[in-house]
């Protein structure tokens, strides 16, 4: 048995996977709570991560019917950028400022001015440094808390952490270190200079993790967490990654043709390239895979967290919120949202608040503002979409995963709105999926089994998911999105 371990925003989830019958034994998930602030701040206690992974582990067991001891191996997936600084006892001198903490956009405008603008930095990094990098997080803790900074002994990311503590080894692999700002994603290693620009104080040697290739793992659970797990202390634990890079795997999406686009707290949309890519946009992020090759990305700070906000404005429940919106007509009768409740990373809009436009005594219902949030949300992500290029275009399906992926009428809005087949896995966690996967590559890659040999094992198409795109709804949808575009374009000149 395989054990995937999902560390996101607003929770961690456990999946128990049997890769010899490919199935999915189990699942657990416990919650973590949000630390937010004034100008953006966003943080978490790593020790909550740790808490939730117990608790969401033997869940998982429990709903699984089975023994620790079964267990082979463990992969991480971890929400991107967080920046978790220890001291030389491995204890957060910090607590960790996540991906959607915006408090660092003076730094990060500061570090790409040094960096020599948007140019400096594709030259370096081959991406241009955003506000959600941790890069910029480095920076801020430098010059708002200097005794926090000095203490500094490691730098890691969430998911490098987890594998901290479950290995005890400083390591990390080159898909969730492309989220740092301080990584090279097309020669795949540390930018040292670009580093020294961020933390002059800190070596990069000392402080920055080992790189790993993707299957190789990162090591074995230390004794005293197997003792506390029931594992046998042999248990590899693979590479793991960021949770967009696992989530490819989690979909299939390891091949060129297919995209993986998630509806969860943000939105991503990414494709596979086997090659390193250069996009006319800034906001695409030249990421790397967690399997090899790249994964071309772009994300989008406000999609469940801004429906969530209207929903929860109404006191609604899911199922209500999701009549309220499939009982508005398509544009939400005149009434536009740019949900920009947490600022925005694409557009790139760090600063920006929320809006709600064109509304009038007779289309302000309750009907049309669900419908317009989950529409301004979607518009949002087909914006990015388009900024892939040629791998958005040439795209046969989209899988789609994250919490509004449940929605059948979430998931029809996005069909209709990309005008491409849409379905999801069975799994619609499918970072979870995607790192008990990795675990299995991991530990059966030197007996010749593939990464493709366990994807279509263990990949389930969900098949009562499925929404083919309605040509009626299509063509309604294009000029409600040229109206969104023009809305954003009046706003913030975009």
């Amino acid at each position: 048995m395989y054990i995937g371990v999902d560390c996101g925003t607003q929770s961690t989830k456990v999946v128990v996977v049997d890769v010899e019958r490919g199935l999915i034994l189990g699942e657990g998930s416990r919650p973590h709570s949000l630390d937010e602030g004034e100008h953006g701040r966003r943080e978490q206690a790593p020790a909550e991560w740790l808490a939730a992974l117990k608790g969401a582990f033997f869940q998982a067991l429990e709903r699984a019917g089975i023994d620790a001891k079964q267990v082979r191996g463990i992969g991480v997936s971890g929400q991107q950028h967080g920046m978790v600084a220890l001291d030389a006892d491995g204890v957060p001198v910090y607590p960790a400022k996540l991906w959607c903490d915006t408090e660092t956009s003076a730094q990060n405008s500061d570090l790409v001015d040094r960096l020599g603008g948007e140019a400096g930095c594709l030259e370096k990094l081959g991406l241009v440094l955003q506000t959600g990098y941790t890069a910029s997080k480095v920076a801020w803790l430098r010059k708002h808390h200097p005794d926090a900074y000095q203490r500094i002994a490691t730098l890691l990311l969430p998911h490098d952490y987890l594998n901290f503590w479950l290995t005890g080894e400083r390591v990390t692999e080159a898909g969730d270190a492309s989220g740092t700002g301080y990584f090279d994603t097309r020669a795949q290693c540390w930018q040292k200079e670009v580093f020294a620009a961020i933390a002059p104080e800190l070596d990069p040697d000392r402080v920055l993790p080992r790189l790993i290739q993707a299957h190789e793992p990162a090591g074995r659970v230390r004794p005293l967490v197997a003792q506390e797990l029931g594992l046998h202390d042999d248990v590899v634990v693979s590479s793991g990654g960021g949770d967009n890079m696992l989530g490819a795997i989690g979909t299939g999406n390891i091949t060129q043709g297919l995209v993986t686009l998630s509806l969860g707290t943000s939105g991503t949309v990414c494709a596979y390239s086997p090659n390193s890519v250069v996009c006319d946009s800034a906001m695409v992020a030249n990421f790397c895979a967690s399997h090899g090759g790249w994964l071309p990305l772009i994300c989008t700070m406000n999609v469940t967290s801004a429906t969530t906000r209207v929903r929860e404005l109404f006191g609604l429940d899911l199922a209500t919120f999701s009549e309220q919106v499939a009982s508005a007509p398509i544009g939400a009768e005149g009434v536009v949202v740019l949900p920009f409740f947490n600022g925005e990373r694409v557009p790139m809009l760090p600063n920006a608040t929320g809006d709600f436009l064109g509304l009038t005594s007779l289309n302000m219902t309750q009907a049309n503002l669900c419908r317009g949030v989950m529409e301004g949300a979607t518009f949002g992500l087909r914006y990015g979409l388009e900024l892939l290029g040629d791998l958005a275009t040439d795209t046969s399906q989209i899988r789609l995963i994250g919490g509004g992926a449940k929605s059948p009428v979430w998931r029809q809005m996005v069909a209709d709105i990309t005008n491409t087949q849409v379905i999801c896995p069975e799994i619609t966690d499918a970072a979870a999926l995607g790192a008990a996967i990795q675990a299995a590559w991991c530990d059966l890659h030197q007996e010749g089994v593939t990464l493709a040999s366990l994807c279509e094992r263990l990949v389930h198409l969900d098949a009562a998911s499925l929404a083919d795109p309605d040509a009626g709804r299509v063509t309604a949808y294009e000029a409600i999105y040229q109206r969104y575009r023009e809305a954003l374009a009046q706003r913030h000149s975009v």
